[in-house]
């Protein structure tokens, strides 16, 4: 009687556990997936290390010949809506704003480059990542751009955390 129990609980378990597989989605996988889900993961990390630079600090930079905490933010801004806008076939690129313009217009535009690339990134498929698309006199494909794209927020992500690290001011990748 006890094995009796035993097997059927272990035959309960098993269909329960097949029909929790069945259940859930396919994982995505492949190219496509792989760099919008790198980009996904960087993406809120970028803002919030904006965000978290008080607003006194935006002009901030650790020397003389080094870019300031809101040029970075903007190199940022001008690069995505470059290389996104290009991906989305866009005709008019939209500027980041001066490197002197208050916090919130800056953080405004930063957001507004991560939307343009939103739709950049939730457009690439396994099938069109090959596609080649023209970036001022130079053709890419789509998967080199939006990985070159990820790579270079990636380098600007650091700065931004040195410039939050030397304002005592941990990086959104270094909260607990």
């Amino acid at each position: 009687m006890k094995t009796a129990s035993i097997t059927t609980a272990i035959a309960l378990l098993a269909i329960g556990g097949f029909t929790l597989i069945a259940q859930s989605p396919a994982p995505t996988t492949g190219p496509a997936s792989e760099v919008l889900r790198s980009y996904s993961t960087l993406k809120p990390n970028v803002i919030k290390a904006a965000e978290k630079m008080p607003e006194a600090d935006f002009q901030f930079k650790p020397v003389e010949d080094i870019r300031t905490f809101a040029r970075v933010v903007n190199h940022v801004t001008e690069a995505q809506f470059r290389v996104c806008g290009a991906l989305n076939g866009s005709k008019d690129i939209a500027k980041p704003p001066a490197d002197t313009a208050d916090k919130a217009t800056i953080v405004a535009a930063l957001k507004a480059s991560y939307d343009e690339c939103d739709k950049a990134y939730g457009a690439l498929t396994d099938s069109n990542i090959v596609e080649m698309v023209t970036l001022g006199q130079n053709k890419r494909s789509r998967i080199g751009m939006a990985w070159g794209n990820v790579s270079h927020d990636n380098e600007q992500y650091a700065e931004l955390s040195t410039y939050l690290r030397l304002k005592g001011i941990a990086p959104p990748t270094s909260e607990k």
